[in-house]
Protein backbone atom coordinates (compact mmCIF):
# COMPACT_ATOMS: atom_id res chain seq x y z
CA UNK A 1 0.00 0.00 0.00
CA UNK A 2 1.81 3.26 -1.12
CA UNK A 3 2.26 5.96 1.67
CA UNK A 4 -0.35 8.28 -0.29
CA UNK A 5 -3.63 5.33 0.08
CA UNK A 6 -2.55 5.20 3.67
CA UNK A 7 -2.70 8.87 4.32
CA UNK A 8 -6.51 8.15 2.43
CA UNK A 9 -7.12 5.68 4.80
CA UNK A 10 -6.67 8.63 7.73
CA UNK A 11 -8.87 10.65 6.34
CA UNK A 12 -12.53 10.28 7.81
CA UNK A 13 -15.21 9.68 5.57
CA UNK A 14 -18.24 10.89 7.51
CA UNK A 15 -20.07 13.68 8.11
CA UNK A 16 -19.33 13.38 11.76
CA UNK A 17 -15.69 12.68 11.69
CA UNK A 18 -14.90 15.29 8.68
CA UNK A 19 -16.72 18.12 10.85
CA UNK A 20 -14.97 16.66 14.05
CA UNK A 21 -11.87 16.53 12.53
CA UNK A 22 -11.71 20.00 10.86
CA UNK A 23 -12.74 21.48 14.35
CA UNK A 24 -10.09 19.56 15.89
CA UNK A 25 -7.77 21.24 13.78
CA UNK A 26 -9.01 24.78 14.08
CA UNK A 27 -8.71 23.87 17.68
CA UNK A 28 -4.94 22.56 17.95
CA UNK A 29 -4.31 25.62 15.95
CA UNK A 30 -6.46 27.84 18.68
CA UNK A 31 -4.17 26.32 21.90
CA UNK A 32 -1.28 26.52 20.07
CA UNK A 33 -1.61 30.37 19.11
CA UNK A 34 -3.41 31.36 22.24
CA UNK A 35 -0.06 29.00 23.95
CA UNK A 36 2.33 31.05 22.65
CA UNK A 37 0.61 34.82 22.69
CA UNK A 38 0.57 34.13 26.42
CA UNK A 39 3.89 32.94 26.84
CA UNK A 40 5.16 36.17 24.43
CA UNK A 41 2.75 38.19 27.32
CA UNK A 42 4.61 36.42 29.66
CA UNK A 43 8.03 37.53 28.75
CA UNK A 44 6.56 41.03 28.04
CA UNK A 45 5.18 41.56 30.79
CA UNK A 46 8.26 40.68 32.90
CA UNK A 47 10.55 43.23 31.12
CA UNK A 48 7.99 45.95 31.95
CA UNK A 49 7.40 44.90 35.50
CA UNK A 50 11.30 44.26 35.94
CA UNK A 51 11.71 48.32 34.25
CA UNK A 52 8.89 49.66 36.69
CA UNK A 53 11.32 48.19 39.72
CA UNK A 54 14.58 48.91 39.01
CA UNK A 55 13.16 52.70 38.33
CA UNK A 56 11.42 52.54 41.57
CA UNK A 57 14.48 51.70 43.33
CA UNK A 58 16.39 54.01 41.61
CA UNK A 59 14.23 57.14 42.35
CA UNK A 60 13.97 55.84 46.02
CA UNK A 61 17.93 56.16 46.35
CA UNK A 62 18.29 59.13 44.74
CA UNK A 63 15.33 60.76 46.65
CA UNK A 64 16.67 59.73 49.87
CA UNK A 65 18.77 62.92 51.27
CA UNK A 66 21.43 60.91 52.53
CA UNK A 67 22.61 59.82 49.28
CA UNK A 68 23.87 63.39 48.28
CA UNK A 69 24.81 64.05 51.63
CA UNK A 70 27.08 61.39 51.36
CA UNK A 71 28.42 62.16 48.18
CA UNK A 72 29.35 65.97 49.49
CA UNK A 73 30.74 64.72 52.34
CA UNK A 74 33.63 62.67 50.59
CA UNK A 75 32.61 59.20 52.63
CA UNK A 76 30.21 58.25 49.40
CA UNK A 77 31.61 55.07 49.12
CA UNK A 78 31.82 54.12 53.33
CA UNK A 79 28.61 55.06 53.57
CA UNK A 80 26.36 54.32 50.52
CA UNK A 81 27.57 50.68 50.18
CA UNK A 82 26.35 48.92 52.94
CA UNK A 83 22.96 50.22 52.52
CA UNK A 84 22.72 49.48 48.44
CA UNK A 85 24.01 46.36 49.15
CA UNK A 86 20.96 45.89 51.97
CA UNK A 87 18.36 47.35 49.61
CA UNK A 88 20.09 45.19 46.46
CA UNK A 89 19.38 42.42 48.19
CA UNK A 90 15.91 42.89 49.49
CA UNK A 91 14.75 44.00 46.17
CA UNK A 92 16.31 41.58 43.74
CA UNK A 93 18.32 43.60 41.86
CA UNK A 94 21.08 42.61 40.39
CA UNK A 95 23.24 45.45 41.33
CA UNK A 96 22.77 49.06 42.34
CA UNK A 97 25.52 51.10 41.57
CA UNK A 98 25.68 54.92 42.49
CA UNK A 99 28.10 56.94 40.90
CA UNK A 100 29.79 60.42 40.46
CA UNK A 101 28.72 62.48 37.33
CA UNK A 102 32.26 61.46 35.41
CA UNK A 103 30.88 57.17 35.70
CA UNK A 104 33.46 57.18 38.45
CA UNK A 105 31.67 54.54 41.11
CA UNK A 106 31.21 55.19 44.53
CA UNK A 107 29.46 51.33 44.89
CA UNK A 108 29.04 48.01 43.06
CA UNK A 109 27.62 44.87 43.79
CA UNK A 110 31.41 43.60 43.36
CA UNK A 111 33.50 45.81 45.99
CA UNK A 112 36.21 45.57 43.42
CA UNK A 113 34.42 47.26 40.44
CA UNK A 114 34.59 50.63 43.31
CA UNK A 115 36.38 53.70 41.33
CA UNK A 116 35.83 51.96 38.27
CA UNK A 117 34.40 53.79 35.64
CA UNK A 118 30.56 52.62 35.02
CA UNK A 119 29.34 51.22 31.54
CA UNK A 120 26.30 52.23 30.12
CA UNK A 121 24.59 55.57 28.81
CA UNK A 122 24.38 58.28 31.25
CA UNK A 123 23.78 61.59 29.09
CA UNK A 124 19.96 61.76 29.55
CA UNK A 125 20.76 61.51 33.31
CA UNK A 126 22.90 64.30 33.20
CA UNK A 127 20.41 66.12 31.72
CA UNK A 128 17.97 65.35 34.37
CA UNK A 129 15.95 62.57 33.17
CA UNK A 130 15.05 59.35 34.41
CA UNK A 131 15.29 56.59 32.21
CA UNK A 132 15.07 52.32 31.57
CA UNK A 133 17.61 50.98 28.83
CA UNK A 134 18.39 47.18 28.19
CA UNK A 135 22.78 47.26 28.45
CA UNK A 136 25.34 45.17 28.89
CA UNK A 137 27.47 46.15 31.62
CA UNK A 138 30.13 43.81 34.21
CA UNK A 139 27.40 41.12 35.11
CA UNK A 140 26.30 41.03 31.18
CA UNK A 141 22.99 42.17 30.07
CA UNK A 142 20.43 43.77 32.07
CA UNK A 143 17.46 45.71 31.96
CA UNK A 144 18.65 49.12 34.45
CA UNK A 145 17.19 52.13 35.00
CA UNK A 146 19.41 55.78 35.81
CA UNK A 147 18.27 58.79 37.55
CA UNK A 148 20.51 61.58 39.18
CA UNK A 149 20.84 62.86 42.46
CA UNK A 150 20.57 66.39 43.06
CA UNK A 151 21.81 68.25 46.24
CA UNK A 152 19.16 71.03 48.32
CA UNK A 153 20.16 73.38 45.31
CA UNK A 154 19.13 70.95 42.68
CA UNK A 155 22.50 70.62 41.13
CA UNK A 156 23.03 67.05 40.25
CA UNK A 157 25.74 65.61 42.23
CA UNK A 158 25.74 61.61 41.13
CA UNK A 159 23.30 59.20 39.51
CA UNK A 160 22.18 56.47 40.81
CA UNK A 161 22.10 53.03 38.28
CA UNK A 162 19.70 49.88 39.06
CA UNK A 163 19.37 46.97 37.14
CA UNK A 164 18.14 43.55 36.89
CA UNK A 165 20.06 40.90 34.68
CA UNK A 166 18.46 39.49 31.40
CA UNK A 167 19.26 36.16 32.65
CA UNK A 168 17.36 36.61 36.10
CA UNK A 169 14.25 37.81 33.57
CA UNK A 170 14.36 34.50 31.50
CA UNK A 171 14.53 31.99 34.70
CA UNK A 172 11.49 33.68 35.90
CA UNK A 173 10.04 33.69 32.35
CA UNK A 174 11.19 29.88 32.39
CA UNK A 175 9.40 29.25 35.65
CA UNK A 176 5.46 30.17 34.00
CA UNK A 177 6.11 27.91 31.36
CA UNK A 178 5.10 25.00 32.92
CA UNK A 179 1.73 26.83 33.94
CA UNK A 180 1.19 28.10 30.60
CA UNK A 181 1.85 24.39 28.67
CA UNK A 182 -0.20 23.12 31.60
CA UNK A 183 -3.22 25.46 30.64
CA UNK A 184 -2.59 24.66 27.13
CA UNK A 185 -2.80 20.93 27.45
CA UNK A 186 -5.95 21.33 29.54
CA UNK A 187 -7.95 23.67 27.28
CA UNK A 188 -7.05 20.71 24.24
CA UNK A 189 -8.00 17.80 26.51
CA UNK A 190 -10.88 19.69 27.62
CA UNK A 191 -11.86 20.56 23.52
CA UNK A 192 -10.91 17.03 22.33
CA UNK A 193 -13.29 15.19 24.95
CA UNK A 194 -16.17 17.84 23.25
CA UNK A 195 -15.09 17.11 20.03
CA UNK A 196 -15.64 13.17 20.67
CA UNK A 197 -19.12 13.81 22.15
CA UNK A 198 -20.08 16.05 19.76
CA UNK A 199 -18.92 13.19 17.19
CA UNK A 200 -20.63 11.01 19.09
CA UNK A 201 -23.54 12.87 18.51
CA UNK A 202 -23.43 13.73 14.87
CA UNK A 203 -23.03 9.92 14.50
CA UNK A 204 -26.01 9.33 15.74
CA UNK A 205 -27.80 12.31 14.32
CA UNK A 206 -26.50 11.38 10.59
CA UNK A 207 -26.21 7.37 10.75
CA UNK A 208 -22.29 7.86 10.12
CA UNK A 209 -23.36 9.06 6.50
CA UNK A 210 -20.84 11.05 4.53
CA UNK A 211 -21.29 14.25 3.12
CA UNK A 212 -22.31 12.90 -0.53
CA UNK A 213 -24.05 10.07 1.19
CA UNK A 214 -26.61 12.75 2.88
CA UNK A 215 -26.77 14.91 -0.37
CA UNK A 216 -27.67 11.68 -2.45
CA UNK A 217 -30.60 10.96 0.48
CA UNK A 218 -31.67 14.29 0.64
CA UNK A 219 -31.96 14.59 -3.19
CA UNK A 220 -33.92 11.03 -3.57
CA UNK A 221 -35.90 11.97 -0.47
CA UNK A 222 -37.14 15.63 -2.23
CA UNK A 223 -37.97 13.51 -5.24
CA UNK A 224 -39.88 11.46 -3.32
CA UNK A 225 -41.84 14.36 -1.80
CA UNK A 226 -42.91 15.69 -5.04
CA UNK A 227 -42.87 12.83 -7.17
CA UNK A 228 -45.30 10.36 -4.13
CA UNK A 229 -49.59 10.11 -5.17
CA UNK A 230 -50.36 10.70 -1.30
CA UNK A 231 -50.67 13.93 0.59
CA UNK A 232 -47.93 13.86 3.57
CA UNK A 233 -47.39 15.98 6.79
CA UNK A 234 -45.15 15.82 9.34
CA UNK A 235 -45.94 17.41 12.05
CA UNK A 236 -43.59 18.20 15.03
CA UNK A 237 -45.37 19.39 18.60
CA UNK A 238 -48.44 20.21 16.72
CA UNK A 239 -46.71 22.36 13.88
CA UNK A 240 -46.33 21.14 10.47
CA UNK A 241 -43.14 21.03 9.46
CA UNK A 242 -43.36 19.46 6.22
CA UNK A 243 -45.89 19.45 3.81
CA UNK A 244 -45.78 17.97 -0.11
CA UNK A 245 -47.24 19.57 -3.27
CA UNK A 246 -50.02 16.36 -3.07
CA UNK A 247 -51.05 17.25 0.63
CA UNK A 248 -51.49 20.95 -0.60
CA UNK A 249 -53.02 20.59 -3.50
CA UNK A 250 -55.95 17.95 -1.62
CA UNK A 251 -56.56 20.64 0.87
CA UNK A 252 -56.04 23.81 -1.32
CA UNK A 253 -53.12 25.10 0.65
CA UNK A 254 -50.74 28.25 -0.64
CA UNK A 255 -47.37 28.07 -1.31
CA UNK A 256 -44.47 28.51 1.60
CA UNK A 257 -44.32 28.37 5.22
CA UNK A 258 -47.45 27.28 7.15
CA UNK A 259 -49.14 26.74 10.77
CA UNK A 260 -51.09 24.34 11.86
CA UNK A 261 -53.85 27.31 11.99
CA UNK A 262 -53.93 26.78 8.32
CA UNK A 263 -54.73 23.09 7.99
CA UNK A 264 -58.65 22.34 8.35
CA UNK A 265 -59.76 21.40 11.84
CA UNK A 266 -59.54 17.38 11.60
CA UNK A 267 -55.91 17.62 10.35
CA UNK A 268 -54.89 20.54 12.86
CA UNK A 269 -56.60 17.80 15.83
CA UNK A 270 -54.71 15.16 14.28
CA UNK A 271 -51.18 16.97 14.37
CA UNK A 272 -52.12 18.35 18.19
CA UNK A 273 -52.57 14.98 19.55
CA UNK A 274 -50.65 12.11 17.50
CA UNK A 275 -47.47 10.95 18.97
CA UNK A 276 -47.83 13.30 22.06
CA UNK A 277 -47.98 10.20 24.23
CA UNK A 278 -46.05 7.25 24.41
CA UNK A 279 -48.04 3.83 22.48
CA UNK A 280 -50.28 6.51 21.14
CA UNK A 281 -51.99 4.25 18.24
CA UNK A 282 -51.90 5.39 14.80
CA UNK A 283 -54.92 6.51 12.73
CA UNK A 284 -56.11 3.68 10.26
CA UNK A 285 -58.03 5.01 6.97
CA UNK A 286 -60.22 7.29 8.43
CA UNK A 287 -62.64 9.59 6.38
CA UNK A 288 -63.10 13.26 6.48
CA UNK A 289 -64.74 15.57 4.02
CA UNK A 290 -63.50 19.21 3.05
CA UNK A 291 -65.62 21.30 0.55
CA UNK A 292 -64.43 19.47 -2.73
CA UNK A 293 -63.07 15.84 -1.64
CA UNK A 294 -63.64 12.91 0.20
CA UNK A 295 -60.07 12.71 2.21
CA UNK A 296 -58.46 9.01 3.73
CA UNK A 297 -56.30 9.96 6.71
CA UNK A 298 -53.57 8.06 7.98
CA UNK A 299 -51.43 9.33 10.90
CA UNK A 300 -48.31 7.50 12.67
CA UNK A 301 -46.47 8.68 15.57
CA UNK A 302 -42.48 9.27 14.92
CA UNK A 303 -40.55 5.96 16.82
CA UNK A 304 -38.44 7.78 18.93
CA UNK A 305 -39.48 11.85 18.35
CA UNK A 306 -42.85 12.70 20.78
CA UNK A 307 -45.30 14.88 19.79
CA UNK A 308 -43.98 14.10 16.31
CA UNK A 309 -46.08 11.93 13.30
CA UNK A 310 -46.54 11.45 9.98
CA UNK A 311 -49.68 12.35 8.60
CA UNK A 312 -50.50 10.51 4.84
CA UNK A 313 -53.90 11.87 3.37
CA UNK A 314 -55.22 10.09 -0.07
CA UNK A 315 -58.08 11.28 -2.04
CA UNK A 316 -60.69 9.08 -2.00
CA UNK A 317 -63.88 11.18 -3.85
CA UNK A 318 -63.82 9.43 -7.07
CA UNK A 319 -63.53 6.53 -5.62
CA UNK A 320 -66.51 7.05 -3.14
CA UNK A 321 -68.70 8.61 -6.20
CA UNK A 322 -67.93 4.69 -7.78
CA UNK A 323 -68.95 2.96 -4.54
CA UNK A 324 -71.60 4.99 -4.67
CA UNK A 325 -72.90 4.48 -8.15
CA UNK A 326 -71.64 0.50 -7.76
CA UNK A 327 -74.40 0.42 -4.32
CA UNK A 328 -76.68 1.97 -6.25
CA UNK A 329 -76.55 -0.76 -9.17
CA UNK A 330 -76.39 -3.17 -6.20
CA UNK A 331 -79.72 -2.47 -5.11
CA UNK A 332 -81.21 -2.17 -8.10
CA UNK A 333 -80.09 -5.04 -9.30
CA UNK A 334 -81.28 -6.72 -6.34
CA UNK A 335 -84.98 -4.76 -7.05
CA UNK A 336 -84.49 -6.16 -10.47
CA UNK A 337 -84.15 -9.56 -9.26
CA UNK A 338 -87.05 -9.57 -6.75
CA UNK A 339 -89.00 -7.70 -9.78
CA UNK A 340 -87.98 -11.06 -11.89
CA UNK A 341 -89.09 -13.39 -8.91
CA UNK A 342 -92.54 -11.52 -8.85
CA UNK A 343 -93.15 -11.50 -12.08
CA UNK A 344 -92.82 -14.99 -12.66
CA UNK A 345 -94.95 -15.72 -9.62
CA UNK A 346 -97.58 -13.57 -11.75
CA UNK A 347 -96.76 -15.14 -14.97
CA UNK A 348 -97.86 -18.80 -13.76
CA UNK A 349 -100.78 -17.02 -12.05
CA UNK A 350 -102.09 -16.05 -15.69
CA UNK A 351 -100.65 -19.35 -17.03
CA UNK A 352 -102.57 -21.35 -14.66
CA UNK A 353 -106.16 -18.99 -14.94
CA UNK A 354 -105.81 -19.39 -18.53
CA UNK A 355 -105.30 -23.26 -18.32
CA UNK A 356 -108.42 -23.21 -15.79
CA UNK A 357 -110.71 -21.69 -18.49
CA UNK A 358 -110.96 -18.40 -16.93
CA UNK A 359 -109.09 -15.87 -19.69
CA UNK A 360 -110.70 -13.19 -18.92
CA UNK A 361 -109.39 -13.17 -14.85
CA UNK A 362 -105.91 -14.07 -16.51
CA UNK A 363 -106.12 -10.76 -18.57
CA UNK A 364 -107.59 -8.13 -15.68
CA UNK A 365 -104.62 -10.08 -13.43
CA UNK A 366 -102.01 -9.10 -15.75
CA UNK A 367 -103.13 -5.93 -16.94
CA UNK A 368 -103.98 -4.23 -13.09
CA UNK A 369 -100.45 -5.04 -11.51
CA UNK A 370 -98.76 -3.32 -15.27
CA UNK A 371 -101.06 -0.17 -15.51
CA UNK A 372 -99.87 0.28 -11.16
CA UNK A 373 -96.42 0.03 -12.61
CA UNK A 374 -96.85 1.58 -15.47
CA UNK A 375 -98.65 4.74 -14.14
CA UNK A 376 -95.73 4.92 -11.35
CA UNK A 377 -93.14 4.96 -14.38
CA UNK A 378 -95.57 7.67 -16.51
CA UNK A 379 -95.87 10.19 -13.57
CA UNK A 380 -92.24 10.49 -12.09
CA UNK A 381 -91.11 10.37 -16.00
CA UNK A 382 -93.22 13.48 -15.95
CA UNK A 383 -92.11 15.45 -12.94
CA UNK A 384 -88.55 14.25 -13.47
CA UNK A 385 -87.62 15.18 -16.66
CA UNK A 386 -83.90 14.28 -16.20
CA UNK A 387 -83.50 10.17 -16.73
CA UNK A 388 -80.48 9.88 -14.37
CA UNK A 389 -82.53 10.96 -11.23
CA UNK A 390 -85.93 9.41 -12.59
CA UNK A 391 -84.46 5.77 -12.80
CA UNK A 392 -83.00 6.60 -9.46
CA UNK A 393 -85.97 7.12 -7.97
CA UNK A 394 -87.90 4.80 -9.44
CA UNK A 395 -84.82 2.54 -8.35
CA UNK A 396 -85.37 3.63 -4.55
CA UNK A 397 -89.36 3.09 -5.16
CA UNK A 398 -88.51 -0.69 -5.56
CA UNK A 399 -86.13 -0.85 -3.31
CA UNK A 400 -88.45 0.58 -0.65
CA UNK A 401 -91.37 -1.81 -1.85
CA UNK A 402 -88.58 -4.13 -1.19
CA UNK A 403 -87.98 -3.55 2.37
CA UNK A 404 -91.93 -2.82 3.14
CA UNK A 405 -91.19 1.11 3.02
CA UNK A 406 -93.91 3.87 1.40
CA UNK A 407 -91.88 6.09 -0.79
CA UNK A 408 -93.65 8.64 -2.05
CA UNK A 409 -92.68 11.40 -4.69
CA UNK A 410 -94.48 14.48 -3.78
CA UNK A 411 -97.03 15.90 -7.10
CA UNK A 412 -94.52 19.00 -6.42
CA UNK A 413 -91.79 17.52 -8.05
CA UNK A 414 -90.43 19.00 -11.27
CA UNK A 415 -86.68 18.72 -12.95
CA UNK A 416 -86.11 20.81 -16.09
CA UNK A 417 -83.92 18.35 -18.39
CA UNK A 418 -83.05 21.48 -20.24
CA UNK A 419 -80.80 22.59 -17.67
CA UNK A 420 -76.67 22.48 -18.30
CA UNK A 421 -74.29 21.62 -16.01
CA UNK A 422 -72.64 24.75 -16.79
CA UNK A 423 -75.23 27.02 -14.92
CA UNK A 424 -74.07 28.95 -11.85
CA UNK A 425 -76.11 27.69 -8.39
CA UNK A 426 -77.43 24.67 -9.97
CA UNK A 427 -77.44 21.27 -9.44
CA UNK A 428 -76.11 18.84 -11.90
CA UNK A 429 -77.80 15.82 -12.78
CA UNK A 430 -74.45 14.11 -10.85
CA UNK A 431 -75.07 16.38 -8.10
CA UNK A 432 -78.63 15.83 -7.59
CA UNK A 433 -78.34 12.02 -7.60
CA UNK A 434 -75.64 12.97 -4.63
CA UNK A 435 -77.95 14.33 -2.77
CA UNK A 436 -81.10 13.10 -3.76
CA UNK A 437 -79.52 9.40 -3.50
CA UNK A 438 -78.01 10.05 0.21
CA UNK A 439 -80.65 12.03 1.37
CA UNK A 440 -83.28 9.24 0.37
CA UNK A 441 -80.84 6.31 1.66
CA UNK A 442 -80.35 7.76 5.05
CA UNK A 443 -84.47 8.39 5.40
CA UNK A 444 -84.76 4.71 4.78
CA UNK A 445 -82.51 3.11 7.41
CA UNK A 446 -83.80 5.99 9.43
CA UNK A 447 -87.54 5.46 9.28
CA UNK A 448 -90.06 4.37 11.84
CA UNK A 449 -90.41 0.34 11.41
CA UNK A 450 -94.03 0.44 13.11
CA UNK A 451 -94.87 3.15 10.25
CA UNK A 452 -92.74 3.24 7.75
CA UNK A 453 -92.52 6.06 5.11
CA UNK A 454 -90.21 8.23 3.13
CA UNK A 455 -91.33 11.21 1.24
CA UNK A 456 -89.52 12.79 -1.62
CA UNK A 457 -90.02 16.35 -3.41
CA UNK A 458 -87.18 17.33 -5.87
CA UNK A 459 -87.34 20.74 -7.97
CA UNK A 460 -84.82 21.83 -10.16
CA UNK A 461 -84.90 25.04 -12.59
CA UNK A 462 -82.86 27.49 -14.19
CA UNK A 463 -82.72 29.28 -10.86
CA UNK A 464 -83.59 27.22 -8.21
CA UNK A 465 -82.35 23.44 -7.07
CA UNK A 466 -84.66 22.16 -3.71
CA UNK A 467 -84.69 18.76 -2.54
CA UNK A 468 -87.39 17.87 0.46
CA UNK A 469 -87.03 14.37 2.01
CA UNK A 470 -89.19 13.50 5.27
CA UNK A 471 -89.18 10.44 6.78
CA UNK A 472 -91.31 8.59 10.16
CA UNK A 473 -87.99 8.49 11.87
CA UNK A 474 -87.28 10.29 15.05
CA UNK A 475 -83.88 11.71 13.29
CA UNK A 476 -80.74 12.96 15.29
CA UNK A 477 -80.52 15.94 17.79
CA UNK A 478 -78.35 19.17 16.68
CA UNK A 479 -74.92 17.70 18.15
CA UNK A 480 -75.49 14.36 16.22
CA UNK A 481 -76.44 16.28 12.87
CA UNK A 482 -73.75 18.93 13.36
CA UNK A 483 -71.05 15.97 13.32
CA UNK A 484 -72.77 13.86 10.36
CA UNK A 485 -72.65 17.17 7.94
CA UNK A 486 -68.81 17.98 8.89
CA UNK A 487 -67.71 14.57 8.30
CA UNK A 488 -68.14 10.64 7.84
CA UNK A 489 -70.55 9.85 10.82
CA UNK A 490 -73.18 7.31 11.65
CA UNK A 491 -75.26 5.96 14.15
CA UNK A 492 -75.55 2.70 12.44
CA UNK A 493 -72.81 -0.04 13.70
CA UNK A 494 -69.81 0.77 12.31
CA UNK A 495 -69.89 4.23 13.19
CA UNK A 496 -67.09 6.75 12.21
CA UNK A 497 -64.31 4.65 11.50
CA UNK A 498 -65.92 1.87 9.47
CA UNK A 499 -66.06 3.93 6.25
CA UNK A 500 -70.13 4.66 7.08
CA UNK A 501 -71.64 7.52 7.54
CA UNK A 502 -70.84 9.83 4.51
CA UNK A 503 -74.45 10.36 2.90
CA UNK A 504 -74.53 13.75 4.94
CA UNK A 505 -71.25 14.63 4.81
CA UNK A 506 -71.13 14.43 0.82
CA UNK A 507 -74.91 16.10 0.56
CA UNK A 508 -72.99 18.97 2.82
CA UNK A 509 -69.55 19.27 0.46
CA UNK A 510 -72.26 20.05 -2.47
CA UNK A 511 -74.24 22.31 -0.71
CA UNK A 512 -71.46 24.11 0.30
CA UNK A 513 -69.72 24.39 -3.19
CA UNK A 514 -73.07 25.97 -4.12
CA UNK A 515 -73.55 28.01 -1.27
CA UNK A 516 -76.16 26.81 -0.13
CA UNK A 517 -78.39 26.23 2.99
CA UNK A 518 -79.02 22.15 4.21
CA UNK A 519 -82.10 22.66 6.87
CA UNK A 520 -83.03 19.96 9.83
CA UNK A 521 -86.48 20.07 10.87
CA UNK A 522 -89.07 18.34 12.69
CA UNK A 523 -92.77 19.29 11.79
CA UNK A 524 -95.03 16.08 10.04
CA UNK A 525 -91.74 13.64 10.20
CA UNK A 526 -88.26 14.04 10.14
CA UNK A 527 -87.51 16.51 7.16
CA UNK A 528 -83.88 17.38 5.71
CA UNK A 529 -84.47 20.47 3.42
CA UNK A 530 -81.71 21.24 0.81
CA UNK A 531 -81.75 24.62 -0.90
CA UNK A 532 -79.16 26.26 -3.88
CA UNK A 533 -80.56 29.63 -5.31
CA UNK A 534 -78.97 30.27 -8.70
CA UNK A 535 -79.74 33.43 -8.87
CA UNK A 536 -76.84 35.97 -8.70
CA UNK A 537 -77.67 37.70 -4.99
CA UNK A 538 -76.81 34.26 -3.96
CA UNK A 539 -73.18 34.27 -4.21
CA UNK A 540 -72.90 37.44 -1.26
CA UNK A 541 -74.20 34.30 1.31
CA UNK A 542 -70.73 32.32 0.94
CA UNK A 543 -70.56 28.89 3.21
CA UNK A 544 -73.94 29.26 4.31
CA UNK A 545 -75.31 25.88 6.07
CA UNK A 546 -77.81 25.91 8.11
CA UNK A 547 -78.53 23.06 10.89
CA UNK A 548 -81.66 22.52 13.22
CA UNK A 549 -82.87 20.06 15.27
CA UNK A 550 -84.08 16.96 14.02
Amino acid sequence: MTGVARLRRLVPTSLAGQSVALVAVVMAVIVLVGGTLAALNARAAGDHDARERVTAVATTIAAAPSSAEAILSGAATAQLQPVTESVRRSTGMAFITIMAPDRTRYTHTTPSMIGGKYIGSIDRALAGETFTEVSTGTLGPSVRAITPIRDPDGRIVGLVAAGITQETLTAAWYAQLPLIIGTAAAAAAVALIGLMLLRRRLRRATGGLAPEELRVMYDHHDAVLHAVSEGLIVSETGEPVLINDEARRLLDLPDGDLDVMALPDFLARIAATSGVADGDDPIRDELHVTDNRVLVVNSAPVPGLRGSSVITIRDRTEVQAALGELDSMTRFAEALRSSAHESANRLHTIVTLVEMGRPDDAVRFGTEEFELSQSLIDRITRAVGEPAVAALLLGKTSQAAERGIALTVTDDSEIDAAIPDAVPGVLSPVELITVVGNLVDNALDACDPDDPWVEVTVRNDARTAEVVVADSGPGMDAAAFGRAVRRGYSTKSGGDGAGRGLGLALVSQVVRRHRGSMIAENTYGSVVTVRVDGSPQSTSRAGRSSVMPR
